[in-house]
């Protein structure tokens, strides 16, 4: 498998310019734009974000959130963990492993990982060593829920 540069994305005008170009383009990226236009959020702010450029241009992006155990629901004991809010490849680059270098970086992090498939996505988190949670819907608000566990985790039944 080729090896990719995965880089901690900046919060700034070229960063969220570049995120039209996604699919997934929407009221997260809305909102930071919103706050850099009132604040002038200087380029060194805390980004969720991490992406692969390749030839220049950003391709690959992800966004990795760090959960507070106390807000844990999915491990047990309960910890913190990162959350996979969004991962997108752009059509022209799908199927070149981009996809996995975003996600085997995340897991490099250490921590447990909570993400939702999107339709018909679950063959790659299946791939990738993540496992469906199976829960009530009360608890899961209608996702579709799926956790990598570092070794030595346990996933709530």
């Amino acid at each position: 498998m080729k090896t990719f540069q995965v880089e901690h994305l900046k919060i700034d005008y070229k960063t969220l310019e570049q995120f039209t170009q996604f699919y997934e383009y929407g009221l997260q990226e809305l909102s930071m734009l919103d706050d850099l236009r009132t604040n002038l959020v200087e380029n060194d702010s805390h980004s969720p974000f991490y992406g692969i450029y390749l030839e220049g241009e950003l391709t690959a992006r992800l966004s990795l959130y760090l959960i507070d155990a106390k807000y844990d629901r999915y491990f047990q004991p309960a910890q913190h963990h990162y959350e996979i809010w969004k991962l997108e490849v752009l059509p022209q680059y799908r199927g070149r492993g981009l996809g996995r270098a975003l996600v085997a970086h995340a897991q490099s992090m250490g921590l447990p990982i909570k993400t939702n498939a999107r339709w018909r996505s679950g063959p790659f988190w299946l791939k990738m060593g993540f496992v469906p949670v199976y829960a009530p819907p009360s608890r899961d608000r209608d996702e579709s829920p799926y956790v990598w566990l570092p070794p030595g985790d346990e996933r709530r039944d």
